[in-house]
């Protein structure tokens, strides 16, 4: 059981994370450091003052009572103080950091700079325990984690065809997932991204049940005449 165990630690830290890609309605938290404290103050939100560029600032608040943040608009950029309008929709978190930090070396000499997604939301439905939206402090969310959070598949699932929808260039694209493979973790898709979609689809056992059946109304027919027969002949013979 114990080289078991970690074989799969092994097999988990050769899956490759690219990082999350940044889409609109992200919600940032973006902190900038530096040795010196008073130069760091107007690139943060929490210390800035409400001079300058605070009107442009407010727009990448959150508009909601929860978290404040950098949200990403609809066009993908973010207002970030005096640095002004960015484009960062396409990117991962390691990328805006260092675009950041490379930016910010015109006004700080030693600029350090922390990025975090606020509102990684996936959403598990089908064969599920507690199917639904779920909102992680990490956006390093693996197939596995997703489950977890949704309580696991009811017995009714078919691990072997596991639906992920991912918004990708404009479009939902459909991948199929097999959680019966030994090399899952190697899987492009091992790591979700920002609103993937899982759905786990009921086995065959219980498509019938549930009347999913291609033969169903055939089935039907066939019986419904069987009983008008029957029923004739009851008839007759009274």
């Amino acid at each position: 059981m114990e080289n078991q165990n970690h074989s799969a630690e092994a097999e988990v830290k050769q899956a490759i994370f690219e990082g999350t890609h940044l889409q609109t309605g992200d919600l940032l938290d973006i902190k900038v450091a530096a040795f010196d404290d008073n130069a760091v103050r107007p690139f943060n939100l929490a210390t800035m003052t409400q001079a300058g560029n605070s009107a442009e600032v407010v727009q990448s608040q959150s508009t909601q009572s929860g978290p404040v943040g950098y949200l990403v608009s609809n066009e993908g950029y973010i207002i970030f103080p005096v640095l002004g309008k960015l484009y960062v929709q396409d990117m991962t978190l390691s990328q805006l950091r260092e675009d950041l930090e490379r930016r910010l070396l015109e006004y700080l000499t030693d600029p350090m700079v922390s990025v975090r997604q606020l509102n990684f939301n996936i959403t598990v439905l089908g064969e599920v325990k507690n199917p639904g939206q779920y909102t992680s402090a990490s956006d390093k969310v693996t197939l596995l984690q997703a489950l977890g959070m949704a309580g696991d598949m009811t017995d009714n699932g078919d691990r072997t065809k596991v639906k992920l929808v991912r918004h990708e260039n404009g479009t939902d694209n459909t991948y199929v997932v097999d959680f019966t493979q030994k090399n899952i973790t190697s899987s492009p898709y091992y790591y979700l991204q920002q609103n993937d979609v899982l759905y786990v689809e009921p086995d065959e056992n219980k498509k019938i049940i549930a009347g999913t059946n291609p033969n169903r109304n055939l089935i039907f027919s066939i019986i419904g005449s069987g009983v008008a027969i029957i029923s004739i002949l009851i008839s007759t013979l009274k």
